[in-house]
């Protein structure tokens, strides 16, 4: 594929993608290519590294079924393919070791450039505010790589910020190691996403 083309299917699946509110509920996304799109998924950049997201897949009836009620009883939930809750992780900097030793070990990275970052990290840390900001920040990135991982390969998505997150972390036992950011439905559209309008990016520009 040259950089043309390359640049063309990229932008494509920008422009085609768009929030998808109806499915077909016969559809049905299998394992492995929801896990396909979850391993594409967790290639997005994060601050450190320290890839700030866990991810809680409701992939059958049942458990979609559970879900509804904490999403306000919106359709889609039940009607897609599957859905992931996007969780932040309040703790990335736990992190450090899994992230960086591998680096150190493959000789990409020294050890002494491994305890200078992890010195920043954790002083960072230690403001229980900036976790927060951190985890939503670099877990909606991940968010976005999604949506965008399942266009390209055929599926459609849609964000969704209205749903009980407290209802949610009881429900299904989240560690209070990790934040709800969002839910995103998965499947095949039944009917065409609504065409939605866009600010005139002349305005939202500056440049200094």
């Amino acid at each position: 594929m040259t950089s043309s083309t390359l640049e063309q299917s990229v932008l494509t699946v920008m422009k085609d993608r768009k929030a998808t509110k109806q499915y077909d509920p016969a559809a049905e996304i299998s394992r492995d290519e929801l896990m396909e799109i979850l391993e594409i998924t967790g290639q997005a950049p994060s601050a450190w590294n320290l890839q700030h997201w866990n991810f809680l897949a409701f992939h059958n009836k049942e458990s979609q079924e559970r879900l509804l009620p904490i999403a306000y009883n919106q359709q889609q939930i039940t009607e897609a393919s599957a859905v992931i809750a996007v969780l932040g992780d309040l703790q990335a900097n736990e992190n450090v070791d899994p992230v960086f030793d591998p680096a150190v070990l493959n000789g990409h990275m020294s050890e002494e450039i491994k305890q200078a970052l992890n010195g920043q990290i954790q002083a960072a840390y230690e403001n229980e505010r900036f976790a927060r900001d951190a985890a939503f920040t670099n877990a909606s990135l991940a968010a976005m790589q999604l949506m965008l991982a399942a266009k390209a390969k055929g599926w459609d998505s849609c964000p969704i910020g209205g749903f009980n997150a407290s209802q949610l972390v009881e429900e299904f036992e989240v560690s209070d190691r990790y934040v709800p950011i969002m839910l995103i439905t998965i499947g095949k559209a039944a009917k065409e996403a609504r065409p939605s309008g866009r600010l005139d990016i002349n305005n939202l520009v500056s440049f200094v």
